[in-house]
């Protein structure tokens, strides 16, 4: 989401400035780094006890719209975005806050995975799933407008909540602009020492980016690719220490090597360096890291599930996330086939080149003018259209 949230930010700065006017409401201060000086920003302080609030009241279901009346009467934050008087606020982030201002609303979600993939823990257990599915609702039945990832995404919002499919607009995720960094950093090679040939998957340690299973192809591969290695990047935490003892048990210390967290400006270096990026995940819809890979030439084997063949095409080979069977075949063959990897890289560099930061903000412009013109009467050149964007 905050990668989502950067590629909107970097889209509405790129409108022209004669026809527009952009505010900025944050949560973190954090992001007032990346909010040029020029442009109108505010914090946004909702504070814990009102924050607590919203999603008891979302979870109980209560009136969305007694809640609007009453946060605009007891709640300073919400009354300041109020008087910002915007025609259009955008929330890029997928939560609670996204539909309870009483403004006009263009809103994304991200994934149902906690209706479509329950099983699993970190989609959250029943009380989390209800307040999930009732302040979700609210937000399909408020907003003005429903951004997703895919025409899977899509789908899964309306056959959940039963809405309008005009309101759903679909908005691809794309690189984050540290990809296109060209230099590794100085200390790289001291920092990772890394083996001159490797498979990659950055990824957290949740059960559901599978990581147990990748290692179980990754056994069945060594038999025929004894000078396999992968190297797994994400923070030392969730259920790193079960994939750590499953190494052990596999015999694979020699083929696994484990990075930890990798700040922004190390990533494009494992990309370009890598044999491949393997992507066993179970959720989706889509995902970011086979983009980064397209964008870097890195060839790419993901989890052929929800959105992922919508958007990663003729570019990718494709398993069964379930099955450390295929996923070992698509491990043999990008280890061994130059040929393949070659025209894999081709493939996703066309994907990449078709679309990119510069097509993604003109599609938010289009659906940022199709929402204003429905709603805001005509205008003389002097009276500029205020957009809001609210991280």
């Amino acid at each position: 989401m905050f990668q989502y949230s950067m590629a909107v930010l970097s889209a509405l700065l790129a409108l022209p400035r004669d026809g527009n006017e952009l505010v900025v409401g944050y949560y973190d201060p954090a992001w007032t780094q990346f909010v040029p000086p020029s442009v109108e920003r505010f914090p946004l302080r909702l504070g814990r006890t009102l924050s607590s609030a919203a999603a008891l009241w979302a979870t109980v279901g209560v009136s969305h719209k007694l809640w609007l009346r009453c946060a605009v009467r007891f709640s300073s934050a919400v009354r300041e975005v109020v008087h910002k008087n915007c025609d259009l606020w955008i929330f890029p982030r997928q939560d609670v806050w996204s539909s309870r201002f009483p403004v006009p609303a263009l809103a994304a979600v991200h994934d149902l995975m906690h209706r479509y993939e329950a099983r699993f823990s970190e989609a959250g257990g029943l009380v989390r799933q209800r307040y999930r599915q009732r302040y979700m609702q609210e937000l399909i039945n408020y907003s003005m407008g429903i951004l997703v990832d895919s025409e899977v995404g899509k789908q899964h919002v309306l056959e959940s909540f039963g809405a309008d499919p005009g309101k759903v607009f679909i908005l691809p995720y794309v690189p984050p602009s540290y990809i296109y960094e060209s230099e590794a950093p100085s200390d790289f090679e001291a920092k990772y020492r890394l083996p001159e040939k490797f498979l990659f998957y950055p990824a957290e340690f949740w059960p559901h980016k599978n990581h147990l299973r990748l290692l179980d192809a990754i056994a069945r591969v060594r038999a025929t690719c004894g000078d396999i290695r992968l190297i797994l990047a994400g923070s030392l935490g969730k259920e790193y220490s079960r994939v750590r003892l499953h190494v052990e048990q596999l015999g694979l210390r020699d083929h696994v090597q484990f990075v930890g967290y990798l700040p922004d400006a190390d990533i494009p270096e494992f990309y370009r360096r890598a044999r491949a990026l393997v992507f066993p995940t179970f959720f989706g819809p889509t995902n970011i890291p086979p983009l980064e890979a397209f964008a870097l030439g890195c060839p790419v084997a993901a989890s052929g599930i929800y959105g992922m063949p919508e958007q990663l095409g003729d570019a990718a080979l494709f398993f069964d996330p379930h099955s450390e069977e295929q996923m070992a075949d698509c491990i043999r063959r990008l280890w061994q086939d130059d040929a393949l990897c070659r025209h894999l890289t081709s493939r996703g560099q066309e994907r990449a080149r078709q679309w990119g930061p510069s097509q993604f903000d003109v599609a938010l412009r289009s659906i940022i003018e199709q929402i204003t013109l429905d709603r805001v009467p005509a205008r003389s050149n002097l009276d500029p259209m205020a957009v809001a964007s609210f991280s």
